[in-house]
C-alpha cells in the first residue's frame, strides 16, 4: 500500500543507502506530489480519507491497523498511471527538471518495491525521461567575490559569522549542507584543514586557506558568542561551528536568507545563490591552473564529467583555448 510503502522506502534511503536528508526531503516532496494526483486526480474514491495529508519525512512511520483500509494496491498504478501523471505536471506547467525529478524519484521507489516483492512490475519501465537543456553554472567575477565579501558588517558578532562563511564557501567550495554540518572537531586550523561530509554522508578532507581559517577562529572566539545580547542568544549547541540567533546550529535555509540579503544590497540578488560561490572557486581554480581531477576530489563529485562542465564556463578559458586553435592568432 502507498503510504506504508513509502515510508518503508524512506527508512531505506536512510539505514541502508546512507542519503543525506536533503534527498530524503526531496524523494518526500516527489512522493506527495505523485500522491496528491492519484488521491485527487486518477482515483479520488479509494483512498481512506483518515490518512496524512502529506508524508512526513523527518518523522519514524509506526505501523497502523488500518494501513491498508481503502487504500491504492500499487499493482493497480501502471504505465498509464506513470503517463497521466507526467502529462499532470506538464499541464500545471512545471518544469522539465522538475518532471524528470518526479519520474528518477519514481523510477527509485518502484524499483525498491519491486525488488522487495511489494509489487510485480515496476510501471516507469519504458518511460523515457524529459529532455531539458543542460544549463551553464554561474559564476562570478574577481571583483564580484570581493564586493560579497565587503557586505557584512565585520564588527558585529552576526556579521563576522556571514563573512567567516564567504570566506570558507570561496576557500574550499563548500555545499551549503556541508557547511551548516561542521562541528568545531571537523576543523584543524593549525593544519589548514576540514573534515566534511558530503552526499551520500561521504566524507572528505579538504584544504582551507590560512585567510578562512583566521575568519572562522575570530568568529569562534568572539566574546558574544558566550553571551546573551539583544542581537542574539548565547551558544546552544557547543558543536556547531556556525550557529544563528538563538544559539543552535545555524540551517541552509538561514544561509540562503542570509545571503540574499547581502546580495540585494549590491544587485546581485535573484540569479547568484551561495552555490553561486562554489561554482565560482570552481571555475577560478580551473583558470589557475588546477587540474580537473584535483578539483573533482576537492568538490565531492563522483564523476569527473560532473566536473568537466566548468571548462565551458570561463570566459578566460574560451579567450585561451580560442587564442591557442585560431590559424591567425
Amino acid at each position: 500500500m502507498f503510504i506504508p510503502i513509502s515510508y518503508r522506502f524512506l527508512e531505506h534511503l536512510r539505514a541502508v543507502k546512507n542519503s543525506s536528508e536533503h534527498t530524503v526531503r526531496n524523494y518526500t516532496i516527489d512522493l506527495n506530489s505523485f500522491k496528491s494526483f492519484l488521491e485527487k486526480e486518477r482515483f479520488p474514491d479509494l483512498t481512506d480519507k483518515q490518512l496524512p495529508e502529506k508524508i512526513q519525512y523527518q518523522k519514524p512511520y509506526t505501523q497502523r491497523q488500518n494501513d491498508d483500509k481503502g487504500q491504492l494496491s500499487l499493482d493497480t498504478i501502471d504505465r498509464k498511471v506513470i503517463r497521466e501523471f507526467l502529462a499532470h505536471l506538464h499541464h500545471q506547467k512545471q518544469q522539465k527538471r522538475t518532471i524528470a525529478r518526479r519520474l528518477c524519484a519514481l523510477r527509485t521507489f518502484f524499483n525498491f518495491a519491486v525488488s522487495h516483492k511489494l509489487m510485480a512490475k515496476d510501471p516507469t519501465e519504458e518511460i523515457e525521461t524529459p529532455k531539458f537543456d543542460k544549463r551553464l553554472p554561474h559564476s562570478l567575477s574577481y571583483q564580484q567575490v570581493t564586493l560579497i565579501f565587503e557586505q557584512p558588517d565585520t564588527t558585529t558578532y552576526l556579521g563576522l559569522r556571514d563573512r567567516a562563511i564567504l570566506e570558507l564557501f570561496y576557500s574550499s567550495g563548500l555545499r551549503v549542507s556541508e557547511l551548516v554540518a561542521l562541528d568545531r572537531e571537523d576543523l584543524d586550523s593549525t593544519a589548514l584543514l576540514i573534515k566534511l561530509k558530503g552526499k551520500g554522508r561521504k566524507e572528505r578532507i579538504v584544504p582551507l586557506t590560512k585567510n578562512a581559517a583566521t575568519w572562522i577562529l575570530t568568529y569562534l572566539n568572539n566574546p558574544e558568542r558566550f553571551m546573551n545580547t539583544e542581537g542574539h542568544l548565547s551558544e546552544q549547541d557547543p558543536k556547531a561551528i556556525f550557529i544563528n540567533r538563538l544559539g543552535t546550529r545555524l540551517t541552509s535555509r538561514s544561509v540562503d536568507r542570509n545571503f540574499e540579503k547581502h546580495l540585494k544590497a549590491i544587485g546581485l540578488a535573484g540569479r547568484t545563490t551561495p552555490h553561486t560561490i562554489r561554482h565560482t572557486i570552481a571555475t577560478h581554480w580551473l583558470e589557475n591552473g588546477m587540474d580537473l581531477k584535483t578539483i573533482q576530489l576537492l568538490l565531492g563529485h563522483s564523476v569527473l564529467a560532473t566536473t568537466t562542465i566548468y571548462t565551458h564556463v570561463s570566459p578566460a578559458l574560451k579567450k585561451k583555448t580560442h587564442e591557442k586553435a585560431h590559424p591567425r592568432a
